[in-house]
């Protein structure tokens, strides 16, 4: 096996920790775009599987057919409309994991390493990933989406990947991993939430505060578009809500024009969060607004969504009202403030884990809890009698 540059320097910082020393595996896990058009097909069909089954009554059958066609409506949105465009999202994503990498090594040096995954992106699936983890010896995990929202959309199919490749990965009467923590996502973080805020101050300061006064400036903050029936699975309406208010409030009373925008995938017969990003412009535009700033506060990662399909509302929008000036924002991305941030909030679970006693963890006795708590004995300690001191005939 040829090591990538990345997987050579990881090698090399897991021989260089003093042997004995308890390690721990960060696993930052995005969603991953393709880079290469030939790949759509597949990227289509794991994200039907994971993504869609979760809230569209899809049949498996059809994936297969159904992501060949979507990747020839991919195919002809970022080749023809938009110059072959390749998404930044894997090398932003990169980007991110060597920067909160090397925060976190000033405080814990070579006893922590941070690994990516994606979802749906072969070579750097869960299972692949978790791998070269085990390989390298580690036996602590810390789970880390970098996904601003808690919902089965996003922390939901990480966990659910990561706990299918443990399941393949364990081997004997022994698994190989030991302890793991698990960080939720930041939608209620106040430093990333003041960090939202913060963004769009300077950008306004930057480019429109000469031309336009702050009543006239509209703010579409926008989230990440939801299903309302998820199954019963938590759909992460409410998270994202809880989102858009608190970053509204530290803007509300500098600029009164202020609306959340949902980037949905809009999909026969299924409900979707509104208003709509582009509703969401054109009600502020109703309002008096003649400038529009879009920010997407619900991602951080820079995505097909928050450049293409941010660039055709915009465009829309402008066929009618040409006269209105856009500022499309970046998302947080690899800002040196957020990488701290981020760093920060794994450090008190990975001091959790190296902490704590390793312990061991059978695969094999599963089967034989199943069936010491799920047999058919409901002796709990009293016995159900059914004579009331009386006969049914």
């Amino acid at each position: 096996m040829v090591l990538t540059p990345e997987q050579a320097q990881t090698t090399a910082r897991a021989a260089a920790s003093p042997a004995g020393t308890d390690r721990v595996a960060v696993l930052l896990m995005g969603y991953g775009e393709v880079e290469s058009y030939e790949d759509f097909a597949n990227y289509n069909e794991q994200a039907l599987n994971l993504l869609t089954a979760k809230f569209a009554p899809v049949p498996t059958w059809i994936y297969p057919p159904l992501a060949r066609l979507l990747a020839m409506f991919d195919l002809h949105e970022w080749s023809h409309q938009h110059g072959n465009f390749i998404s930044p999202h894997n090398h932003i994503f990169e980007h991110q994991r060597a920067g909160i990498e090397r925060e976190l090594q000033k405080t814990w040096g070579d006893r922590v390493s941070v690994f990516k995954a994606f979802n749906f992106c072969a070579p750097h699936l869960p299972e692949q990933v978790l791998a070269q983890i085990q390989e390298q010896g580690f036996d602590k995990l810390l789970i880390y989406p970098l996904l601003v929202v808690d919902s089965i959309f996003t922390s939901g199919i990480a966990v659910e990947q990561v706990n299918e490749a443990l399941v393949n990965l364990a081997d004997g009467e022994e698994h190989w991993l030991k302890s793991t923590r698990y960080i939720p996502s930041f939608y209620d973080r106040a430093d990333y939430i003041n960090l939202m805020a913060q963004m769009v101050e300077e950008r306004v300061a930057s480019d429109l505060a000469d031309a336009y006064l702050p009543s006239q400036i509209g703010i579409v903050l926008m989230n990440h578009g939801c299903p309302h029936q998820a199954k019963g699975f938590t759909s992460g309406i409410r998270e994202s809500e809880m989102l858009y208010e608190s970053v509204r409030e530290r803007l509300i009373e500098k600029f009164p024009l202020i609306s959340v925008g949902w980037l949905n995938h809009d999909t026969p017969l299924i409900e979707w969060t509104q208003p709509n990003a582009e509703l969401a412009v054109k009600n502020l535009l109703e309002l008096g607004a003649r400038a529009i700033v879009m920010m997407p506060i619900g991602f951080a990662t820079e995505n097909h969504e928050t450049l293409l399909d941010v660039e055709h509302i915009i465009a829309s929008v402008k066929r009618r009202k040409p006269a209105v000036t856009f500022v499309q924002m970046p998302c947080v991305n690899d800002r040196p403030e957020f990488l701290k941030m981020a760093a920060d909030w794994a450090n008190p679970p990975i001091e959790s884990l190296l902490s704590e006693a390793s312990g061991a963890v059978n695969p094999q006795l599963a089967s034989q809890k199943a069936a010491q708590f799920n047999g058919h004995s409901h002796n709990h300690g009293h016995s159900h009698s059914h004579d009331r001191g009386h006969h049914h005939h």
